[in-house]
């Protein structure tokens, strides 16, 4: 019945930026990329495979109960992806056995050691 709002001109737009920008920004403090500093970093995740073999990766392991794609690439600072070719290729190698599946997502298990 009444209506929306009226689009605002680019003009008045920038203004109502600018005066936002002023009103968050704190005292004394000038904008730039000082300002940026303060939000969250993004984390490099590794995109190679990681060798199976070697001694921290094993000690990581052997500290889980069970190894799905998830914990492994948050443990070990992976993508998603390459957690998952990883856990085929350890299965492939015969170090983990597979448990079950979900909706998507694998279950594995260390493999009994002798």
């Amino acid at each position: 019945m009444g209506g929306g709002k009226k689009k605002k001109s680019i003009t008045q737009m920038a203004k109502s930026q600018e005066i936002e920008e002023r009103k968050t920004q704190p005292r004394g403090k000038s904008s730039g990329p000082s300002s940026t500093s303060s939000t969250a970093e993004k984390r490099i995740t590794g995109i190679t495979v990681p060798n199976p073999r070697d001694k921290k990766i094993e000690k990581e392991l052997q500290g889980m109960k069970v190894l799905t794609p998830y914990s492994l690439a948050s443990r070990l600072n992976l993508r998603l992806s390459v957690a998952r070719d990883f856990l085929e290729e350890l299965q492939r190698q015969g170090l983990v056995t597979f448990v079950s599946s979900g909706k998507g997502t694998k279950i594995y298990k260390l493999a009994a050691s002798s």
